[in-house]
């Protein structure tokens, strides 16, 4: 049974959870589980695009808050094992950063949030921690509505990339 047919098959509750993994936001995984059955990886990833753009500024914050910031470990809002390991695969690039960059990007991370009231968000995934430093602080100089569609691009990102790791797509 390939991964898409389990989460097909899934019950509602389990099918939601499992989709909360790929993005902690509660009414996209919602109405991500009642949009089944998805017919191919093709039709569940245009299907999360969709649900993604129409939720509205509160949803996506919630999605924010289910990551860690970039260099930390836990996230302020309670994350399932596989969010929490996917998190930890995702900042690889952090793994082998200086103590002065993961100092430099908590600084960042902490005038990024002070100014837009939520984490900075990216998609990590095959970034170093100059690279993430270098986007933090350019995107602090955006305009928070201007930034907050930026944030809410890097979430549907990472959110694509996770769906594709449950259904099996990549590893």
């Amino acid at each position: 049974m390939t991964g898409i047919e389990r989460l097909n098959k899934a019950s509602g509750k389990a099918a939601e959870a499992d989709l909360l993994a790929c993005c902690g936001s509660r009414a996209w995984a919602r109405q991500m589980a009642e949009a089944r059955p998805f017919n191919d990886l093709t039709d569940l990833l245009r299907k999360a695009r969709q649900i993604w753009w129409s939720l509205d500024a509160q949803d996506w914050l919630e999605a924010f808050a289910s990551h860690p910031k970039i260099g930390e470990r836990k996230a302020a809002r309670a994350q399932s094992a596989q969010a929490s390991h996917w998190s930890k695969q995702e900042q690889a690039g952090i793994h082998t950063a200086t103590s002065e960059a993961l100092m430099l990007l908590a600084e960042a991370n902490r005038a990024y949030e002070e100014k837009f009231d939520y984490i900075f968000i990216v998609c990590a995934t095959g970034k170093s921690s100059k690279e993430m430093l270098s986007m933090c602080r350019q995107r602090l100089s955006n305009d928070p509505k201007v930034e907050l569609r930026i944030a809410a691009e890097e979430q549907r990102k990472i959110m694509e990339i996770r769906l594709k790791k449950l259904v099996g797509a990549i590893e």
